[in-house]
């Protein structure tokens, strides 16, 4: 072929195709921003630590595993977050009905059962390992108002409109459904229930805690919303943690 006409025929691909590309590249980006607002999840590749999988602009840290129970039951963890300053202010009553999601070894539910003798909490937790730990120490404390439940990565498996209280401490960000779960919670609230989060603060560059497993204010809030919560009450005297109640907003 002459190179003039060469020249020509690649002229005339470029017009072709351009357009096309760059619908394809707007397409993407409407795409991309329609599912941060709606709530969607996408994927990317995983940075370290976390699971390449995207809500709201988030990545999703990786689950912390049983082997790291140790960390979860370590001794220096009262002096560092202050637990009992924040059960102190969790608005509990004898008679409150309460769900600790991602409980863990339960080092909140076991300080937790005896503030609520009339009532009742639940335990939920998703691995066996957990859920086999926290069984052996309900029989050991003689905890009668304790109860286990083994959740999923979508529901909690709780009953409809029975807690005035849901909480998770360091548990939210590793949620493999946030969207389902948060769903499933606002379904096992009371009317005027409460959701309660700890997340370490991602807004201290100072907090020795993997970037994924901490949280700004301003995203929980975003994703909260986004799911039928209205903010309650915020506080900012734990010294690592926020500390961040939500209510059923009205439907």
């Amino acid at each position: 072929m002459p190179q003039a006409a060469a020249a020509k025929a690649l002229t005339w691909l470029y017009v072709i195709l351009l357009p096309l590309c760059l619908g394809i590249y707007t397409s993407c980006q409407g795409q991309q921003q329609k599912q941060q607002a709606t709530g969607e999840y996408t994927y990317q590749k995983p940075s370290s630590g976390g699971t390449g999988k995207v809500y709201m602009g988030r990545e999703i840290a990786a689950m912390i595993s049983p082997a790291g129970g140790a960390w979860l039951a370590r001794e220096t963890r009262e002096e560092e977050d202050h637990a009992l300053q924040a059960i102190a202010n969790m608005e509990l009553r004898p008679s409150s009905v309460v769900a600790d999601i991602g409980a863990g070894v339960g080092f909140y539910t076991l300080q937790i059962a005896p503030k609520v003798p009339e009532g009742k909490v639940y335990a939920v937790e998703v691995q066996d390992a957990f859920v086999k730990t926290l069984q052996d120490r309900k029989q050991e404390l003689g905890l009668t108002n304790m109860e286990v439940v083994k959740g999923g990565t979508k529901t909690t498996n709780l009953p409809a409109n029975s807690l005035d209280l849901a909480f998770m401490v360091d548990v939210y960000h590793e949620l493999e459904y946030p969207r389902e779960v948060l769903q499933d919670i606002y379904r096992a609230l009371k009317p005027d229930g409460i959701l309660l989060l700890l997340e370490y603060r991602a807004e201290d560059p100072d907090l020795n805690v993997k970037e994924l497993h901490k949280m700004s204010a301003a995203q929980v809030k975003k994703e909260l919303e986004a799911n039928g919560f209205i903010l309650h009450r915020q506080e900012n005297f734990l010294p690592r943690q926020h500390f961040i109640m939500f209510r059923k907003a009205a439907k």
